[in-house]
């Protein structure tokens, strides 16, 4: 995950963009090709493959992120965008996904950032560790206290007092500080607004109707 530093802090993830871009440059190489070099139906096959699959792909892989502010939070999701004063919210979720619930009792996922199962086991992994070398230097300081070097523990000196967390989670932490000093503000009440995002699924839905078209007529 990434932030921005401005007005708005902004969070996305770089695996799934990544992952969208290689998707779309393969459609579009392939759907392409099709268009110029194919026989028959098969063009026409590719330009409504495409119209359908190049709004998914980048609605579930390029387009989510979730921008924060000191009056609201705003999350891009594949379909739609909810904008919420942080008045409104009534607590940040984390568990299989991280959620935000609204205090009309709504829940909206946050797809910009997904929970990684396997960096909360890696944390917890350096966590371990942390706390078993924090742990060691601590003894080796109250052996070495009567004097010399022994009190500052070598290589345990440098090891961080703050807990390791997984970068999904550490997200969450700074949404709730924002949420827990701001929630009460002044200007951070209004009104929960959701759009649907038509730009996405028009494309789509005309895709999936000249497809459905195209293999029906055979």
């Amino acid at each position: 995950m990434t932030t921005t530093e401005s007005k708005d802090r902004i969070y996305r993830s770089p695996a799934g963009i990544a992952g969208g871009v290689l998707l779309l440059g393969l459609a579009g190489w392939l759907g392409i090709d099709a268009i110029v070099a194919g026989d028959g139906r098969t063009p026409w096959l590719a330009l409504a493959t495409l119209l359908l699959v190049v709004p998914l792909v980048t609605a579930f892989t390029v387009r989510p992120a979730v921008s924060a502010n000191e009056d609201r939070l705003r999350i891009r999701n594949p379909f739609r965008v909810i904008v919420l004063p942080w008045g409104e919210i009534a607590s940040l979720r984390s568990g299989y996904s991280n959620e935000v619930v609204a205090k009309s009792g709504t829940k909206y996922q946050l797809w910009a950032v997904p929970v990684s199962l396997r960096a909360r086991k890696r944390a917890a992994r350096r966590e371990s560790r942390r706390a078993a070398e924090l742990s060691g230097g601590r003894g080796g300081r109250e052996r070495g206290s009567g004097g010399g070097l022994g009190g500052f523990g070598g290589a345990s000196a440098a090891v961080p007092d703050e807990p390791v967390r997984a970068q999904s989670d550490q997200i969450m932490d700074e949404l709730r500080d924002l949420l827990e000093n701001r929630g009460q503000a002044e200007t951070a009440q209004g009104r929960v607004s959701v759009r649907w995002a038509y730009e996405i699924a028009g494309p789509a839905v005309a895709g999936a109707v000249l497809l459905a078209v195209l293999i029906a007529v055979g």
